[in-house]
């Protein structure tokens, strides 16, 4: 969600600030802001509301000098989307702020401080701790200290960087819960809440631990743990570059990340097949002791994950025999739940920092089960750090805030995790080998189903005027018709619902008329008779029909009917290719409304707040 960047240097860091916000634009956000302390002492801020482009603009007009700096992008939580409350937060002109995360009891804070004379300019949770920490400073504390005893008070999540204009040689960082980074320099250093707004300017990260407060200076980093002993965190070298970040010939993130697909699937594939075996190691090296002993599988996850683990339902069940649960995070977390003896915990995550499937995580550990397993995109992320097992999906930077490769190669982990929990069940070597053999066609077959651009483009001027939309699906094909309504929805503002196609005369059908479009997912599987019997129910009431079939199905067109053939496959990756379509018709119609493709309203790429 809201992004951070923070900077201390021999050289002006302004630019460097604005480059890392540009960078982190993909996380969503309403405001930007920017406050560098100049040579003479003073800290000087500027902040807009809207994009990072219009803060440029500023800066190019009102330049900010200065070696020591942090700047951020805002995601409204408390508080509407104004420059009043856009980051970063001054007290007292001296110390300045930026945040990520939500503070809890801000308001107990906000009424203790403002009796102590406090002025708040701001409706935000933040501003709260920025005068927290002033208060310290106040009492004579040095930065480091004060920022110390100001998050003692503090309940919630939070990313902080903060600088203070008595002491021009520090930046101060911490975090609990909301994901941090030190990027090292040489001569330099910097802070920020993803690599990427670094990777300009350092490939060596140093990732903070939950509860870690950071000192930063020129030359050196001190870093304290939730104990206050000074501790040492491994330095990482990151293998991503620039240009892996770039949109290169494309019009936006998503598209690019659409048509990576192969290769991203490719990349999750290497190293995990041997031979016609899915290796029970590439889970980790407990996997092949405790696989043997799950007897189910839960799995948890938010939005575009969620249907990944809706789909691997079906599989687990039909292939390995394993009872399995899928269920929001946001409502696991709430509840207390069951927990059958010999349970698989799996959490999904593209980012690994989704703030509710950590929770999840988090209250999974101490609940009985026999393992918790991570799937997720970002190996150095929370999830991946704290979980038992981890599969890292190798999808590479996922920029659009609308998922796609992230949710194909969640879907191809699942599936390998499939294959290693049946072979513990008495899956057969004759079996395992032809599944193998299909997850190894997989990337040329998603080759051969983006050639349908051109069409679904086509396709999509129907919706440019139409305000809802319908997806239908059956089986494994209806969490598909659900990432598809969601598609649809975040990125071109259409209301879009999907159902299991049964359920139509249970109340959907209510809705079908001409000005409805019902989009339906049409593979080849012994549910199709079932479909077409919904299909044609559509019909019969004026409504218009487009359906993505495998071309080996033979459904008539007409006025009311449009068929979009898809290269035929097997059943069991058919939900792989038929997302693929749903995609691009997300794109297609978001670009024809004219909508804000990779940074669509009011969302974020990683929701890092409950």
């Amino acid at each position: 969600m809201c992004g951070i960047v923070g900077a201390i240097a021999q050289r002006p860091v302004a630019a460097i600030l604005l480059e890392g916000l540009r960078r982190l634009e993909y996380r969503g956000y309403d405001s930007a802001g920017i406050a560098v302390l100049d040579e003479g002492g003073q800290l000087n801020r500027l902040r807009v509301l809207g994009k990072v482009a219009r803060l440029a603009e500023a800066l190019a007009a009102e330049p900010l000098p200065g070696t020591l700096g942090i700047a951020h992008t805002r995601w409204a939580t408390h508080g509407e989307p104004a420059v009043h409350n856009a980051h970063p937060h001054i007290s007292a002109e001296r110390c300045a702020l930026v945040h990520n995360g939500v503070i809890e009891n801000h308001e107990a804070l906000r009424a203790r401080l403002s009796a102590e004379g406090h002025i708040f300019t701001s409706d935000t949770d933040t501003e709260v701790v920025v005068h927290a920490i002033y208060a310290e400073l106040a009492r004579g504390l040095p930065l480091v200290d004060a920022v110390r005893a100001a998050v003692q008070g503090l309940r919630g999540a939070y990313a902080l960087g903060v600088i203070d204009a008595q002491d021009p040689n520090h930046l101060v960082a911490a975090r609990y819960g909301s994901p941090l980074v030190i990027g090292l320099g040489f001569g330099e250093s910097f802070i920020a809440s993803d690599v990427c707004a670094l990777l300009p300017v350092t490939n060596r990260f140093i990732f903070l631990e939950d509860g870690d407060l950071a000192e930063l200076s020129r030359e050196a980093i001190w870093i304290w743990d939730r104990s206050g002993q000074l501790v040492e965190r491994p330095m990482k070298t990151s293998l991503l570059s620039v240009e892996t970040i770039e949109r290169g010939p494309y019009r936006h993130y998503m598209q690019k990340e659409i048509f990576e697909q192969p290769h991203a699937i490719a990349e999750t594939l290497e190293g995990r097949l041997s031979g016609e075996r899915v290796p029970l190691e590439v889970f980790g090296h407990r996997a092949a002791a405790l696989f043997p002993q799950i007897r189910s599988v839960r799995i948890i996850a938010c939005g575009t994950s969620y249907h990944a683990g809706l789909v691997a339902r079906y599989w687990l069940e039909s292939l390995a025999g394993l009872p399995c649960q899928v269920e929001v995070a946001s409502e696991y977390r709430y509840r207390r739940a069951v927990v059958p003896e010999g349970t698989l915990f799996v959490a999904i995550s593209q980012s690994g920092e989704t703030a509710d499937t950590l929770a999840a995580l988090h209250q999974a550990k101490n609940a009985g089960y026999a393992a918790t397993l991570a799937i997720c995109n970002v190996p150095e992320s929370s999830l991946v750090r704290e979980s038992d097992l981890v599969f890292l999906t190798h999808a590479g930077p996922e920029i659009g805030v609308a998922s796609t490769k992230a949710f194909t190669t969640q879907l191809v982990a699942l599936l390998l995790l499939t294959i290693a929990l049946g072979r513990c069940r008495g899956l057969s070597a004759e079996e395992e080998r032809r599944l193998v053999g299909l997850l190894r066609q997989l990337p040329g077959e998603v080759e051969e189903v983006l050639r349908l651009d051109a069409t679904v483009a086509a396709l999509a001027e129907r919706f440019a005027d139409k305000h809802h939309t319908l997806f239908l699906g059956r089986g494994e094909h209806y969490p598909i018709a659900l990432e598809g309504a969601l598609k649809l929805k975040e990125i071109s503002y259409i209301h879009a619902e999907a159902y299991p196609a049964g359920e139509l005369k249970h109340g959907p059908l209510a809705l079908i008329d001409e000005e409805m479009p019902v989009i339906a997912v049409a593979p080849n599987n012994g549910l199709l008779e079932k479909l077409k019997s919904n299909l044609e129910e559509v019909r019969a009431r004026g409504g218009q029909l487009i359906v993505f079939a495998d071309q080996r199905v033979h459904l008539a067109q007409n006025n009311g009917v449009t068929v979009v053939g898809v290269p035929a496959t097997n059943e069991l990756v058919d939900p792989l290719l038929f997302t693929i379509p749903l995609q691009l018709l997300a794109y297609h119609v978001a670009v024809l409304k004219g909508t804000d493709v990779d940074q669509p309203r009011n969302l974020a790429k990683s929701v890092t707040v409950e």
